[in-house]
């Protein structure tokens, strides 16, 4: 009998969820930034040519 408590324990006990869920979380947002950070450099680096170009023409 005490097999099967300990079974129960097992299959209701949740860390492995959660560390689960948290890792996918991390992903996710460790993604999102790393586009953010792309789409921004690459914006600023047509920003300072833009500049540069403008400054060389006056």
């Amino acid at each position: 009998m005490k097999h099967f408590v300990n079974v129960k324990k097992f299959f209701s006990n949740e860390d492995g969820a959660v560390t689960v869920d948290w890792v996918v979380l991390t992903a996710a947002i460790v993604g999102l930034a790393i586009v953010a950070f792309n789409t921004i450099g690459d914006a600023t680096s047509d920003m300072a040519s833009d500049i540069a170009s403008d400054i060389a023409l006056q």
